[in-house]
């Protein structure tokens, strides 16, 4: 399909995927707060193995 802007079978531009990823922050996984608690979880960890030697 030479020089045409559309797809003749769909319609649509064909530019490929949307930009960015949407899907990464369904569930907040990766979130600010989260990798926050985290570290804080990790700390307490480190705290409790040096208490308990």
């Amino acid at each position: 399909m030479k020089g045409a802007k559309r797809c003749r079978m769909h319609g649509g531009k064909g530019s490929g995927a949307p930009m960015g990823n949407r899907n990464a922050w369904r569930h907040g996984g990766r979130s600010a707060e989260t990798i926050d608690a985290l570290a804080r979880v990790r700390e307490l960890c480190r705290m409790i193995d040096v208490l308990e030697v």
